[in-house]
């Protein structure tokens, strides 16, 4: 916590001095009470009396201002190290690398960031002043009493014994109640999130009661480690009430003793027995402000792990961006890392991709080919550094992508996905995310491109703002969206991951022609399904069990690699044998070859070719 209180520490300093000066004046008052009894009350004299009235009446009010100055000092101290760590933090999720987030839930993660750092600031504006303060008052104050009257601050010192040892007796268990009620609340918040974000799909199946019983059970859950923990905190607060209560009792009965027989002043006495009231409060709140304590280290603890977490993926000592576009993927191989856990080690071990090793020229664009779960998102990620390669290099314009820095490479690469994200904010921001300097005319350019028009039919147009992760727009349309955040982009290398799965085929048609201009200019990698997205591509690279297998053009996939054709097949009532004999276009069988004639298989498969 050091660097974040560094720069508030004035602040601080004088928190901490005006917290000492008021808990002097709590310290004073009593003794002036002794001062008072034993001098103008015990003489009969009314003008001190007023003079020491007034002094003790001066003290009180002193001490009040002194509580309002130390509260407005410590909440703008508390708040702003609070915000510079939460933007830390925000900053620390953006840089981690994709194995990181793949991990974690988004709901621990939103926990983390929004209720620990509310803990922790809780803990510094209140439990920790207070802590500190109420410590030193006991030791101040127990001094004083012993120096007043030895023998009654020897009933006081011995009395703090059982307190010791009942917050060691607590303090583990509360410890553990308390960790495992923050992640439960974090799994509550992970369900809350993907609940919302899937309502369309929950009402769908009419599974409302299901999703809800989910819910229910984890914040049963939670309650009961809740119920359990305040349990534990009620046992620590009922000993620390009583025995600082048994310790008066006594306290009173000798002291009423000692007065009687003149080892004490009766001033004296009023005094003692004031301090002695002025230490139940620190003494009971211990119990409260060490659960704070423990709460804060489980908190921060928590935000450790993320602060903690490796960054493999780090940026590189080039800052120049790559203008030339060419790719080459020399012997590449990826398999994930492992997190720690035995399953997911074991699993690490298995290669999702393996020697592959291509090359697409600038202006050339090359299409994969390959069935689910061959490895082609896998392979996409590895070119903008959302994964780094295990073995091998990527190279563009000759330059391995590991010695660019991220922002260089990721000025060079543009990706759209098939499952777009967009963001609660306007179109045009969306659209901007790649290149906030574009200009209208551009913005323009690529919304045409990308035959988005549909936009400016929106209540606002441009400005109109996009609902959470896109859910008022169709799924074509937030495709459309996201192609033409990547073309805005102006990336020399353009990456489309099946971005036009979602469109009808007469906008296909509208934006495949458009998109044939833009490849023109880049490098592009097209991760395509249908035939019809195929034709985008000037060379075909299959895809099979993790490594590249054939690379060619449409027509010579089709005439001499039957996996190929196979894979551009999506009718499975033709699954009998004769798919690998059929021509395919569009996912659908558009002609049957029956027997050996070369001349009619050529035939048939020059007309597809030829959109006929």
């Amino acid at each position: 916590m050091l660097p974040y209180l560094m720069p508030y520490r004035v602040r601080w300093i004088a928190m901490i001095v005006t917290a000492l000066a008021s808990l002097g004046a709590t310290v004073a008052i009593p003794l002036m009470t002794k001062a008072v009894i034993d001098g103008p009350v015990r003489h009969q004299d009314q003008q001190g009396l007023w003079v020491v009235g007034a002094a003790a009446m001066a003290v009180g009010v002193a001490e009040a201002v002194l509580w309002f100055i130390r509260r407005w000092l410590v909440s703008r101290a508390t708040m702003g190290v609070e915000a510079d760590i939460r933007k830390d933090l925000y900053a620390r999720l953006q840089i981690l690398p994709m194995s990181f987030h793949g991990r974690w839930q988004s709901g621990q993660l939103l926990s983390r960031i929004m209720n620990d750092l509310g803990t922790i600031r809780r803990f510094m504006s209140f439990g920790l002043i207070f802590l500190m303060l109420n410590v030193l008052q006991i030791v101040v104050v127990t001094s004083i009493l012993l120096a007043m009257y030895w023998p009654l601050g020897v009933v006081v010192l011995v009395s703090i014994v059982p307190i010791t040892l009942t917050v060691l007796h607590f303090q583990q268990e509360y410890t553990r109640l308390s960790r495992q009620a923050q992640d439960q609340a974090g799994h509550v918040a992970t369900h809350v999130e993907e609940s919302a974000l899937g309502l369309r799909v929950v009402k769908s199946f009419g599974r409302e009661d299901y999703v809800y019983q989910r819910f229910d059970d984890q914040l049963t859950d939670l309650y009961d480690t809740q119920v359990r923990r305040v349990s534990v905190s009620a046992k620590f607060w009922t000993l620390l009430e009583i025995i600082p209560n048994l310790t008066l009792i006594v306290v009173l009965g000798f002291g009423a003793y000692a007065a009687g027989h003149g080892y004490v002043t009766m001033g004296t006495l009023v005094a003692f027995i004031t301090m002695m009231l002025s230490l139940v409060w620190p003494i009971a709140s211990l119990g409260f402000l060490l659960s704070m304590t423990q709460e804060s280290f489980t908190a921060a603890n928590r935000i450790a792990e993320i602060f903690d977490a490796p960054r493999d993926i780090t940026d590189g000592p080039r800052d120049q961006t790559p203008r030339g576009g060419r790719l080459e993927l020399i012997d590449v191989g990826f398999k994930f890392p492992a997190s720690g856990g035995p399953d997911e080690a074991a699993g690490a071990e298995d290669w999702v991709l393996r020697h592959v090793t291509v090359t697409v020229e600038p202006g050339e664009t090359l299409a994969l080919v390959g069935a689910t779960g061959a490895g082609k998102s896998v392979l996409i990620g590895l070119i903008s550094r959302l994964y780094d390669v295990s073995e091998g290099e990527i190279r563009i314009d000759a330059q391995d992508i590991r010695e660019l820095s991220l922002d260089a490479l990721r000025d060079a690469v543009a990706t759209a996905f098939e499952d777009p994200t967009l963001f609660s904010m306007s179109v045009a921001e969306n659209l901007r995310l790649g290149r906030p300097g574009a200009t209208d005319a551009e913005l323009r350019q690529a919304i045409d491109v990308a035959a988005a028009q549909f936009v400016y039919d929106l209540p606002f147009g441009l400005d109109t703002r996009i609902g959470e992760q896109g859910m008022s727009l169709s799924g074509g349309q937030r495709q459309r969206l996201s192609l033409a955040r990547a073309i805005l982009a102006d990336p020399r290398i353009l990456v489309l991951d099946d971005t036009l799965s979602a469109l009808d085929v007469h906008t296909e048609a509208v934006v495949e022609e458009a998109l044939r201009r833009v490849l023109h200019d880049v490098t592009g990698i097209v991760v395509a399904h249908r035939a019809s997205t195929v034709m985008l591509a000037d060379r075909v690279a299959l895809l099979q069990d993790g490594t590249i297998t054939h690379v060619g053009t449409h027509a010579e996939m089709l005439s001499e690699v039957p996996e190929y054709r196979y894979l551009l097949a999506a009718d499975d009532e033709l699954d009998d044998g004769a798919e690998r004999d059929c021509v395919w276009e569009a996912d659908k069988p558009v002609a049957r070859i029956e027997g050996d004639d070369d001349d009619a298989r050529s035939q048939l498969e020059d007309r597809v070719l030829e959109g006929r």
